[in-house]
């Protein structure tokens, strides 16, 4: 951009106009409106004519009217559609495979694992119980069964806890979803 002192500029980030007063390589020192001397660099700088104004640089009376209309006008509010089937999606999984909740399980019992097992799963229901998630995914395996039985028997100690089979679409037989009542 071509500067020149006395040109009337205005700081493109700022609001602040004023007359060039002295030009030193990209820096030009320009006098406010107030009376102040700041320095600015060269493209930060927008030249305005003598008569111009920063509203009449960058917009015409025409398209400054037309972006205030629409503005002012109302838009629709975008809402996300969910699913009726992803309504009822459980809210959180618990995985219980044992190679998920342990680095080694090679120095583990089958009754370690077991007991591993069901001390977590017995922490994320009672965590699920305080945060009132509602529904629970225990994926478990198919596997023998033991620890599945296992898993009945400790939802069966809680009184406002509902079991069944989870999803087969999603999970197969792997899995029990746990409906936790709020209001018990």
């Amino acid at each position: 951009m071509d500067l020149n002192v006395g040109d009337k500029v205005t700081v493109l980030d700022e609001d602040i106009s004023g007359i060039v007063s002295k030009i030193d390589g990209l820096t030009v020192y320009i006098e406010t409106d107030d009376g102040f001397l700041l320095d600015f660099q060269t493209n930060e700088l927008l030249k305005m004519g003598p008569n111009d104004t920063l509203r009449s640089r960058i917009f015409s009376e025409h398209s400054f009217t037309e972006v205030l209309s629409e503005k002012e006008q109302p838009t629709k509010r975008q809402s996300v559609k969910v699913k009726p089937k992803d309504r009822n999606q459980p809210k959180m999984e618990v995985d219980l495979h044992i190679h998920n909740l342990t680095e080694n399980q090679r120095n583990l019992s089958k009754y370690d694992m077991l007991n591993l097992q069901l001390d977590t799963a017995r922490s994320q229901l009672e965590f699920a119980i305080r945060k009132r998630i509602q529904k629970i995914v225990f994926i478990h395996g198919v596997g023998e069964g033991v620890l599945k039985m296992e898993l009945e028997t400790l939802f069966s100690r809680y009184n406002n806890v509902k079991y069944y089979d989870a999803d087969f679409k999603k999970y197969g037989l792997g899995a029990t979803e746990v409906y936790v009542y709020q209001n018990a």
